[in-house]
């Protein structure tokens, strides 16, 4: 696996250390190779949001470091219309704004940095921060990308043919809600909706009873194209500004009795929950690994197949799902592992969903989410979601402390994690993306 030569520069030097100490343990999240964006307020104030970067466990106020004087001048000027807490003005500006801002912050926040004295005060503890959404989200999409999801699934419901004809030949989407979209730290009350039992002869309205998550990543969209004009796959990730950690929440009854035959509806538009900072597509460019398919399988059509996309359409992120129940907070033990895997398992990349979701003429937008799918393992231990996990809910998760769960209870809260590791490059994370089912409303 190589990463892009093309992308790399002095700011993804593995030895580059800031005079910010939290940056440079060896398990931080955000290093100075990082340097993700979001937006945040100091917590329990009134304030607006504004836009921040995340290094160690601190947040850089943008606006801040701007009004400064700390940026250079066409810096500057990128972060106008970023001033109530939304990142789209930005985000619309494309490759060549984020790489300036990378570049000018890793010089700022360097070890020995003749700005760090002026730039001090302009800090902000991430403890003491709240975050939003970090742009308007206009349109969400959410793709089925991950095969092993999709496998296990299938075999749930349909034993000899778990993959339907198409999945291998086209990116799998349907387009979700963004109105119910939040940030880590999310709670929402568990979702009611129309189910009907196998031995019921009517439907009911009442609480979900197989509530679940979803291990996926969330792909920002910067530039947008216009109207009947899709992107060719040569230039689509030239159109992608980030990646976060994405919780896409699913009521499988529900889900299972509504959604043939025009597919999702109330069982995922409940609330789905992203890590507040974005990790940009520059900040993943030593983590990059070639894409191909399995021996046997079709090749993507040639609208979805490029020689980039083929050296290094894949990023190795490694991901994971905690669980802490409302017992586990009471008794103060932390949350519990269930699962890990790797998005290196996705069937289609990020190029290959910015272009199909165009190829029709569909214009995308800054600001507007791709969700991948839920990112399995090829092993049951590696399950994306409880269904996986329990096999359908035939088989209880027994915890640790003694507990077991077929799917999710009222108090249970859910992290997701994700890292990017590779030798010769520092390491850099996401953050968490946790959020919390409380219970039905009356």
């Amino acid at each position: 696996m190589s990463p892009m030569p093309d992308r790399l520069d002095f700011s993804h030097d593995a030895g580059l250390r800031s005079w910010v100490a939290s940056a440079n343990a060896p398990d931080c999240d955000f290093p100075i190779q990082n340097l993700p964006v979001g937006v945040f307020r100091r917590a329990g104030s009134r304030e607006g949001f504004r836009p921040g970067v995340a290094i160690g466990d601190q947040v850089v106020d943008l606006l801040a470091m701007r009004d400064a004087g700390l940026l250079p001048p066409e810096v500057a000027a990128s972060l106008i219309g970023c001033e109530r807490g939304e990142l789209n003005a930005f985000m619309a500006q494309g490759r060549a704004a984020r790489v300036a801002l990378r570049h000018a912050l890793s010089r700022s926040l360097l070890e020995g940095s003749a700005h760090q004295a002026r730039l001090q005060p302009w800090l902000l503890v991430q403890a003491g921060a709240e975050y939003a959404v970090p742009c308007r989200i206009g349109d969400y999409t959410d793709f089925y990308t991950g095969i092993h999801h999709a496998t296990a699934v299938g075999k749930l419901f349909r034993p000899d043919e778990p993959l339907l004809p198409n999945y291998k030949w086209v990116p799998i989407g349907y387009h979700g809600r963004s109105s119910s979209i939040g940030v880590s730290g999310q709670c929402f009350a568990r979702p009611r909706g129309q189910t009907k039992g196998p031995n019921e002869a009517v439907p009911l309205l009442r609480p979900s009873h197989r509530l679940d998550y979803e291990l996926e990543l969330g792909v920002f969209v910067g530039q947008g194209n216009a109207p009947g004009e899709p992107i060719p796959i040569a230039d689509a990730e030239g159109h992608a500004f980030g990646l976060v950690l994405l919780n896409d929440w699913s009521a499988r009854d529900v889900q299972g009795w509504e959604y043939q035959p025009l597919g999702p509806f109330l069982a995922k538009s409940f609330a789905t929950t992203l890590s507040p900072w974005i990790v940009t597509m520059e900040a993943l460019a030593p983590f990059r690994a070639p894409f191909s398919r399995p021996p046997g399988d079709p090749q993507p059509l040639p609208y979805l197949d490029s020689e980039g996309n083929r050296a290094a359409g894949q990023i190795d992120v490694a991901l994971e799902v905690l669980i802490q129940t409302q017992a586990m907070r009471d008794a103060g033990a932390l949350p519990q592992r269930l699962s890990q895997s790797s998005y290196l398992g996705a069937y289609w990349t990020v190029a290959q969903m910015i272009t199909h979701h165009t190829v029709n003429g569909c214009n995308l937008q800054p600001g507007d989410l791709l969700g991948t799918g839920t990112q399995s393992g090829p092993q049951p231990a590696q399950a994306g979601s409880l269904l996986e996990l329990t096999a359908g809910g035939k088989n209880p998760l027994r915890l640790a402390n003694g507990e077991s769960r077929t799917f999710l209870q009222d108090g249970d809260a859910i992290t997701l994690r994700g890292h990017c590791e590779r030798s010769g490059f520092r390491r850099i994370g996401f953050g968490d993306c946790q959020g919390q089912v409380l219970a039905a409303r009356v």
